[in-house]
């Protein structure tokens, strides 16, 4: 299948203002500046007039199994498994017809998130390619204790958690190294699992070959938990000037979800937020942004992940994450190489996806305007190929309407 007639932002810094993509099976066979003028009858084109085509987006921060509602973790107390399997694979589908063919899924109920990356794996519904982390682990009574944590307290039981995630077949471990917003009782900025508690559980993701990620939003845990080795920071609300040199020494990536304060300060209480949570989010939102743009002026690899799931900011929002982006600091392109060329990276699946090139997996998005003169453009997606495959076609939906 051929795909012609397209402006193309490639995922490795080049852009082609007229280009065409062979697609064999389920990779890209290559990237030329135009379709040969005799092809086999056999062979699939599609002119795309013009339309910009970009790679397959990467969320790297997600919760399938939560709703997005004014207070996800209180309807997931009342929810029962059978019921968030299919709130889960609801939210697959929205995601992958969002142009978002890759999630990194940072914490499910009851292992839902595992049984979800087997089912698309396997064909049974449609969703994104996913990465997934079981149970969070937490400390006793810290935040993200519930239906999607596992509590645990020293470093042996901390130990004893990582290798049950593992063995429910995990492919990250994530771990809360600071409390959180959407706990009742815990503070943002206050450290909660001990560093040889969390060394613990880096150790046996390392011994397995597994990713790991850590909640960490206050100084004194994001330093503990990047001194244990984490693959990623996420949120760091309160970054200091320390905590930034060791992410760069040690190459730790940062994940900043913007998008999540953003839009709980946005709906407020008057929306059903719970007031404790609106009040978090006031206090750390200055903070946050400021954390952002230091680290991305310090050079800190960056990816994208929007903390899907959380008050009205479902997984399929990550357009929104990466407006925040380039309101903070960021070039339109710098954005969305955050959640495609580095995001791969992040997940060490920079062989397979992230850019538009020869051999990679063929994970494209058709939008119908240009993101690199307007963010915003990344939502008016037309066509999504996963694996070679159309997976979401738009075109010509709205002359039917």
């Amino acid at each position: 299948m051929w795909l012609t007639n397209v402006r193309l932002f490639d995922g490795t810094g080049r852009v082609w203002p007229t280009a065409a993509v062979c697609i064999q099976g389920e990779r890209i066979q290559g990237v030329y500046e135009k379709a040969p003028e005799h092809l086999p009858p056999e062979e699939a084109v599609l002119d795309l007039a013009g339309r910009t085509v970009i790679p397959g987006l990467i969320n790297c921060h997600t919760h399938l199994c939560l709703d997005g509602s004014p207070d996800p973790a209180g309807a997931w107390e009342r929810q029962t498994i059978t019921k968030n399997v299919l709130v889960a694979a609801k939210h697959a589908e929205r995601t992958l017809r969002a142009g978002i063919t890759t999630v990194r899924d940072l914490g499910g109920m009851e292992y839902v998130d595992i049984a979800l990356r087997d089912a698309v794996n396997e064909g049974l519904i449609l969703g994104p390619r996913m990465k997934v982390s079981g149970k969070v682990i937490c400390m006793t009574g810290g935040h993200g204790w519930g239906p999607g944590g596992r509590e645990a307290d020293g470093p042996d039981e901390v130990r004893k958690a990582a290798r049950e995630q593992l063995k429910a077949g995990a492919d990250i471990i994530k771990i809360m190294a600071t409390g959180g917003v959407m706990t009742f009782g815990v503070e943002p900025g206050s450290q909660q699992l001990n560093e040889d508690e969390m060394r613990a559980a880096v150790e046996e993701a390392r011994k397995a070959g597994k990713l790991t990620a850590s909640h960490a939003q206050g100084a004194a845990g994001i330093k503990a938990v990047v001194r244990a080795g984490i693959d990623s920071i996420e949120h760091g609300f309160y970054l200091d000037d320390e905590a930034i040199e060791l992410m760069l020494e040690r190459g730790t990536y940062f994940v900043p979800t913007l998008a999540a304060l953003y839009h709980i300060l946005e709906a407020g209480t008057a929306a059903g937020i719970p007031a404790f949570m609106v009040e978090k989010s006031l206090r750390a939102r200055d903070a946050q942004l400021a954390s952002f743009q230091r680290a991305y002026k310090a050079g800190v690899p960056i990816a994208a992940g929007n903390d899907g799931g959380t008050p009205f900011n479902t997984a399929d929002n990550l357009p929104s994450e990466l407006a925040r982006l380039v309101e903070n600091g960021m070039t339109p392109a710098e954005a969305l190489l955050a959640a495609t060329r580095v995001a791969s990276q992040l997940l060490r699946m920079e062989d397979e996806i992230g850019t538009i090139e020869a051999g990679k997996r063929a994970d494209l998005v058709v939008l119908d305007g240009d993101p690199l003169s307007d963010i915003r453009n990344v939502r008016k997606v037309q066509l999504v190929l996963k694996d070679g495959k159309i997976v979401h076609d738009q075109r010509g939906k709205e002359l039917e309407q």
